[in-house]
């Protein structure tokens, strides 16, 4: 069984956590006799001369720095850029990232070199003499993420890590920090393809840049994914203990023999999760140890054990127990604070050097115990032991136990001076990060509360707890990059999450209004005959449609211009009976010979082919009557709707036309387009356009519709191709692979999957940066898009 295993489990640990005992040890000798009291005091009188100013009382009135709150992103960083900060800001933004994630030393003119090129194009990026301050920064959106990908050439990368997040999202239980779970997911990602960019400086050929940065995005995400898959899930109360050491057990084994153990037999409520999880877990293992050569197979493997094992070290301690030693609080912090650096790095299998991985495992404790303060309420509130709520719960009755504050502080004095050498730079940045750490905790707490853990926390003598104190008060100039995107970050997953969650809502609730005012009345003593024409239009009115096309409308009627609900219905209804009509004849033998639809038979095949046919015409003729019975409208501006609707009605024709005549033929990418537009994108615009003849809006607004829809439409119907190729039968109330036996020319057909899913992705973005230009909201257009491109239905 052991020769199975390809890493010593014991031994590595134990090599590994006498490291980190020598570390504890020597930062424990440096607190027991406070040399980091005279040393860091003096560093601070030296650093304070860069950040605590006099004021003039100029200076007040022209005072334009606002508190960094979540929608301020664009105005802060104009506020830098305005006062001269903004150099600066990024300078040590940038140094920060080099220094944590990518292990450099400051005092190299070749990482100094670096810096100041990533903060120049960090700046160009940012552009914030352009920012208006109502749009989320390029760099969060979707389509700023594509364009980005299309510079490097890795949009396949970029499109399939995109469904691999919208997946982890869908599948995150209630019960877990959903933002904080995908910021750190997404955090990971970022940092390995730091790590690729970092080794790529002699890289001439674009090929070559692109295919490392494609498996750098894939390396991301299979290694991200253990941090809410593994991590935050055994942390949170999602699985039963059983289940928990059951899981444990499988992840245990993956890392020993580097494949992950069948699943087996599950039962209980989490049963779908873990089966999801488990498919994820396996094919990212797989795809990691495909990358790593036999050197460097054993130290990935190691280091992630080293991880894995401290964490759960940590997570088996109860809060309740007052017996645990120093040593067992902090050597596994060490452990896994530094671990989790180096795996970052060695899943890409990049080169390191002793002192890369001298500074990245002295380095972590750091910002460990700095998050842990942060976090230390919410940990407490969560029973899990950490230095800092280990010590609140028992520093009275232990006087044995180290201050974990002090020791943070020790550790930034060991940082300093014995891993960076006193260097000027490593200085700034360190005790930079330290003060704005707790300027930040002090404005999330409240003075009182803030000044409360102070007390209890006080280390090193009055005096250097009053210059710290200080120092929070009076010190500018503190603050980070990294921080602001975080915050921004977390921001807009919890507004958008809220938007998507009101997005659904709307369409539900307007789908619901929609269903109940479609259905036909029959009149008293009114033709047979035309009762079984009216039997037949309802039987395809209510099938179990999406009805896209009347909620657009209502949406942008009723929520953006303002008009009565109740006086757009027929308009509503109007849409419905034309797409309804339109699809029947879709439909029928002699053009797409479709046997269901909306997940039931179709017309033709419950009845025959001209019984739809004449069904097809009365719903034309009803969505007129609907059209002209608009009355709270102005009679001119109904007939200007009248006569578009018209013009669109008679485009589609010519599009259905086109589609026919196009069987079995090849067709180019634009006469794809062409008929896409002529068959699907005219019915988008007319939902958006109807409305807004309705409220009289100018032409240049109009305009600004008609192209969203000419590429949202496209969108749509790519989508649809890409459904029909691989797409669920079951949730689309139809057969797959149609298009293929009907030998139709698609989006698939002539681009290939890989293909038709960037032709997507290119039209989503300029569908996107189309809306840049409305003069109103468009949250609910924006959630449109993302629903149709993600859509499985």
């Amino acid at each position: 069984m052991n020769d199975e295993f390809i890493i010593h489990a014991d031994t590595c640990y134990r090599l590994a956590e006498q490291k980190a005992t020598r570390y504890f040890a020597a930062l424990f000798e440096q607190m027991k006799e406070k040399r980091y009291v005279p040393a860091l005091s003096e560093d601070f009188r030296e650093w304070k001369r860069n950040h605590i100013h006099r004021r003039s009382w100029l200076s007040f009135l022209s005072r334009g720095k606002q508190s960094v709150a979540a929608g301020d992103y664009h105005r802060y960083i104009q506020w830098l850029s305005h006062t001269g900060k903004l150099d600066d800001y990024l300078d040590r933004s940038v140094s920060y990232i080099y220094m944590r994630d990518l292990g450099k030393a400051m005092d190299s003119p070749d990482t100094q070199a670096r810096i100041q090129r990533v903060a120049a194009d960090i700046k160009h990026r940012l552009n914030p003499s352009t920012a208006n301050g109502k749009e989320q920064p390029e760099f969060m959106s979707l389509a700023g993420l594509y364009r980005w990908a299309q510079t490097e050439g890795v949009e396949t990368a970029v499109i399939w890590v995109i469904n691999k997040l919208k997946e982890v999202s869908v599948h995150l239980p209630k019960e877990m920090n959903a933002e904080h779970a995908q910021r750190k997911l997404i955090k990971i990602i970022i940092g390995v393809v730091l790590h690729a960019i970092e080794e790529m400086t002699d890289v001439r050929l674009p090929s070559e840049r692109a295919r490392r940065l494609d498996e750098a995005i894939r390396l991301g995400y299979s290694y991200g994914l253990t941090y809410p898959f593994i991590d935050d899930l055994l942390d949170a109360r999602v699985l039963t203990q059983q289940e928990k050491s059951q899981y444990s057990t499988i992840i245990r084994a993956a890392l020993l023999t580097g494949s992950v153990p069948e699943l087996g037999e599950w039962t209980g409520s989490n049963q779908v999760l873990i089966q999801f999880i488990h498919a994820e877990l396996v094919e990212a293992f797989v795809y990691i140890k495909s990358y790593q050569g036999l050197e460097t197979e054993q130290l990935f493997f190691e280091q992630t054990y080293v991880f894995f094992h401290s964490q759960e070290l940590d997570r088996a301690k109860e809060l309740s127990y007052a017996g645990y030693t120093n040593e067992e609080l902090y050597i596994p912090i060490i452990l896994k604070s530094a671990s989790s650096r180096l795996i970052a790095r060695s899943v890409l299998h990049a080169s390191m050097d002793e002192d890369f991985e001298s500074r990245t495992f002295y380095y972590g404790i750091y910002n460990q115990l700095a998050d842990d303060f942060s976090d230390m309420f919410d940990d407490r509130n969560d029973g899990a032991v950490t230095p800092y709520t280990y010590y609140l719960a028992y520093r009275e009755q232990r006087p044995d136990l180290i201050n974990p504050f002090e020791l943070y502080w020790t550790v930034i004095f060991y940082l300093i001076h014995h891993v960076y050498h006193s260097d000027a730079k490593a200085r700034e940045v360190i005790l930079n990060r330290a003060i704005n750490g707790l300027k930040r905790c002090k404005e999330r707490l409240g003075v009182e509360k803030y000044d409360g853990i102070m007390n209890i926390f006080a280390c090193g003598g009055p005096e250097f707890n009053r210059l710290i104190q200080y120092l929070v008060q009076k010190a500018d100039d503190v603050d980070f990059l990294d921080k602001l995107f975080r915050d921004q970050l977390v921001t807009f997953l919890k507004e958008e999450r809220k938007e998507k969650e009101n997005f659904l809502e709307t369409i539900k609730t307007a789908r619901e209004q929609i269903n109940n005012t479609l259905r036909i009345a029959k009149t008293e003593g009114m033709p047979p005959m035309k009762e079984a024409l009216i039997d037949a239009a309802n039987y395809s009115l209510e099938g179990d449609g999406k009805r896209l096309r009347p909620i657009l409308t209502w949406v942008m009627g009723v929520q953006e211009y303002g008009l009565q609900a109740t006086a757009i219905v027929p308009l509503l209804r109007s849409l419905e009976y034309m797409h309804t009509a339109s699809l029947i004849f879709d439909d029928l033998p002699s053009q797409d010979n479709a046997a269901k639809r909306r997940g039931r038979p179709t017309l033709h095949q419950v009845h025959n082919s001209a019984t739809a046919e004449i069904t097809g015409l009365l719903l034309i003729q009803k969505a007129i009557q609907e059209q002209a019975s608009l009355e709270p409208f102005n009679a001119k501006t109904v007939l200007a709707l009248i006569k578009y609707s018209a013009e669109k009605a008679e485009d589609m024709c010519m599009g259905q036309a086109m589609d026919l005549n196009s069987k079995g033929l090849a067709l180019t990418l634009e006469q794809l387009n062409t008929i896409c537009f002529y068959k699907t994108g005219i019915a988008f615009e007319a939902a958006l356009v109807m409305p807004a003849i309705l409220a009289e809006v100018g032409d240049k607004e109009i305009a600004v519709l008609k192209t969203y829809a000419y590429h949202a439409g496209i969108a749509f119907q790519i989508k649809d191709d890409l459904l029909d190729l691989e797409g669920d039968e079951r949730l689309l109330g139809k057969p797959v692979g149609k298009d293929a036996a009907n030998n139709t020319s698609t989006f698939v057909s002539i681009l290939g999957k890989e293909g038709a899913s960037k032709a997507m992705w290119e039209h989503y973005c300029i569908a996107m940066e189309t809306l840049k230009a409305m003069p109103r909201r468009t949250t609910f257009l924006t959630h449109l898009l993302s629903y149709i491109v993600n859509r499985d239905r």
